[in-house]
């Protein structure tokens, strides 16, 4: 049977969390950049009040956002913000459909592992760690 020390490798975790949470967000939002206008039109066509400023807003969140946490840079506020961009695209694109759990899954899973980079931080290989500053 293998065996894992999970004590000496436990700081990798939030790492290992970072870099994938932060890349699909980095990409995500650098998409919606790169055709706000489109972002925009879809916001309009799905009943999102204020389409063009949402859309703005969902762009500079996912990929500030997402360099935020792939760096670990003071990443609590950006996590949570980047889970209630996810939560507004399950309940606004996902719900409703004959296979809603296989059209939600990569959303709930970027919900949930924003939520849980929200609570557990940075960690130890993080730019929060090389600046010595603690996540309040």
């Amino acid at each position: 049977m293998l065996t894992f020390n999970t004590d000496k490798y436990k700081d990798l975790a939030p790492l290992l969390l970072r870099i994938g949470v932060g890349l699909i967000f980095i990409v995500a939002g650098w998409g919606k950049l790169n055709g706000i206008d489109g972002t925009a039109e879809f916001f309009g066509n799905i009943g999102i009040p204020l389409p063009v400023i949402m859309a703005w807003v969902v762009a500079i969140v996912e990929f500030v956002g997402g360099i935020m946490v792939l760096a670990g840079y003071r990443i609590q506020l950006p996590a949570l913000l980047l889970a209630f961009t996810m939560l507004v695209a399950i309940i606004t694109t996902k719900l409703g459909g004959d296979d809603v759990f296989r059209a939600m899954r990569l959303d709930l899973m970027l919900l949930l592992a924003s939520l849980a980079l929200m609570f557990i931080g940075s960690g130890s290989y993080s730019a929060d760690s090389l600046l010595g500053k603690k996540e309040s």
